[in-house]
């Protein structure tokens, strides 16, 4: 019989414990936990303030007298520790309401600790009223009572993330004015920048006021005005400072534990510290990135409760390691889905690796069908191997199934060209003969192939300036809606009827709505001896940048 002590409970520690449960009814389990909940739903928390879910008790995933019963668990909530032993193999144990201070000994340490927000010293903030952060369900019931009591009238958020979207989309809905503050270009860094752009349009159009690009100064007058670096500032009621997350990684330092990555609890593939006796889970640790190989911190649910089953495994004699982490996302926005997977261009470019990127724009399921949305879908992969390198998706609906199709592509080491061999369900309500994964697959495979060249939406505007010869191949009623300065309208059903006037003597560049019409215009043209390239995911990809 062994005793496997755990700190912190919720997706990582409380999933270990369970499963270290099923697996050996003879080992003693002591959970710890700091707060009063030991399982709770994290990411409902801004739906219960919005009041998309109704329900407080909906948040609690699972009670300590239920997990008791069904699990026979030692269980201490309100208890927090505060120390690790290991030459003793105890950890030292304060109660959070009385202060008694106990050592408890163990076999086996479980560290869950996770992650906390990030709350940094600018001027003022000790004298703001009603700033809050967004954790856990206290903090969840702090910020829905003053909206309840105090009935706020603007809200002003700090950080543009997963949470701060979120508490935006939520706190709009429930009638205040919103302000989204980010020191960034753009808003959720995982996707590249014209996704993003999506979102931007998609989030004002909701009346949400966007801020990018500037930063926090000072907070004045106890917090009822938010200063900025730009000079300017914006009155409001209450405050949700959302810019990020650090791992609770104190307790490990002072014991002594190898750090990583922004202080990360380091760990091997079994999750293992430097310390064999000791593991550690969820957001508190540093993980592989599973595409490009290197050290990082993802601070996500899915990677969470696979570590705590994960680690429960090992502790019990089975095979088992830990592949790395994918950083598989999704986020509601408003009326749009937001999804990402695996790695975007910013990392790729910071890592030297070599890619290309395609975007398209297909409906969610058969156009003909009623209720038929479009869903903007950017692909990442290497053009010499095919490996897929991250994919991002936005879109009102069928977002989810295709990122968690790529996901799945990306683990099971799918090369671009085997996505148009994916035999995906379809009936017109869901999808269309060709899936939006298929076709994704079709355009990178002819990239490959060296069917089409393209060239990227924010090239195309310095190409012009330079002289060179863009040609838009839209219908007439679409390029008066807009197009690209400097471009030319030839229809594509009219373009053999000039090839006559152009030159080959210079590349040619193309573009149509989508990029189809101009991988269609760009395979005329190159089988009648030009240099052409099309423009990737056509004006819709660029206008959703430019706004033209």
């Amino acid at each position: 019989m062994k005793k496997i002590v755990i700190v912190g409970g919720v997706a990582g520690g409380a999933t270990a414990a369970a499963r270290l449960r099923r697996l050996n009814e003879q080992d003693k389990i002591v959970l710890f936990e700091r707060g009063e909940y030991i399982s709770f739903a994290n990411c409902g928390l801004p739906y219960y303030i919005g009041e998309v879910i109704e329900q407080r008790n909906k948040l609690l995933v699972q009670t300590i007298s239920g997990m008791n019963q069904r699990f026979n668990i030692d269980i201490r909530n309100l208890s927090e520790v505060t120390a690790i032993n290991r030459e003793r193999k105890t950890v030292t144990v304060q109660h959070v309401q009385t202060g008694e201070v106990y050592e408890e000994s163990y076999d086996v340490l479980i560290l869950s600790p996770g992650a906390k927000p990030i709350v940094p010293a600018i001027p003022g903030i000790e004298d703001a009223q009603a700033l809050f952060t967004l954790r856990n369900v206290p903090d969840t019931d702090r910020i829905k009572a003053y909206v309840d009591q105090n009935k706020p009238k603007h809200a002003t958020v700090i950080g543009g993330g997963f949470i701060g979207i979120e508490m935006a989309e939520n706190l709009r809905e429930r009638g205040l004015e919103v302000t989204l503050i980010e020191m960034a270009n753009q808003v959720m860094a995982p996707i590249d920048y014209e996704m993003a752009a999506i979102v931007h349009n998609h989030m004002r159009e909701k009346g949400v006021e966007l801020i990018l690009q500037d930063g926090v100064q000072a907070f004045t007058k106890q917090g009822t005005q938010v200063v900025l670096k730009s000079g300017a500032s914006v009155e409001t009621d209450m405050i949700i400072l959302a810019i990020g997350v650090q791992p609770e990684s104190t307790l490990a330092k002072d014991a002594g534990l190898e750090l990583g990555i922004r202080g990360t609890i380091k760990v091997n593939e079994t999750m293992q510290t430097s310390d064999p006796s000791i593991y550690a889970i969820g957001d508190a640790i540093e993980v592989r990135d599973y595409v490009n190989g290197a050290e990082t911190m993802i601070p996500l649910a899915w990677p969470a409760n696979r570590q705590g089953r994960l680690v429960a495994d090992h502790i019990n004699g089975r095979d088992v390691t830990y592949k790395g982490t994918l950083g598989t996302s999704i986020v509601k926005v408003f009326d749009i889905t937001v999804a990402v997977t695996g790695n975007n261009e910013k990392v790729l470019k910071q890592k030297g690796l070599a890619y290309e990127a395609i975007h398209i724009h297909p409906a969610n399921h058969a156009s003909y069908y009623p209720g038929a949305e479009q869903i903007s879908l950017k692909l990442l992969f290497n053009k010499d191997t095919g490996e897929i390198y991250g994919a991002q998706a936005v879109g009102k609906q069928g977002v989810d199934k295709r990122i968690d199709v790529l996901a799945t592509a990306i683990k099971a080491g799918l090369k671009v060209t085997d996505l148009p061999d994916l035999e995906l369900a379809y009936a017109p309500p869901y999808s269309s003969a060709k899936d939006p994964v298929n076709m994704a697959g079709y355009v990178a495979s002819n990239i490959m192939l060296g069917d089409v060249e393209t060239v990227q939406w924010y090239e195309i505007d310095e190409l012009v300036k330079q002289g060179h010869l863009l040609i838009d191949v839209r219908d007439a009623n679409e390029v008066v809606r807009g197009m690209i300065k400097g471009a030319i309208h030839i229809p594509l059903n009219d373009l053999r009827n000039h090839i006559h006037r152009l030159s080959k003597d210079e590349t040619i560049y193309v573009t149509c709505q989508v990029g189809l019409r101009g991988y269609l215009a760009s395979r005329i043209l190159k089988q009648a001896g030009f240099h052409v390239k099309n423009l990737d995911g056509g004006y819709k990809t660029y206008a959703s940048v430019y706004r033209r």
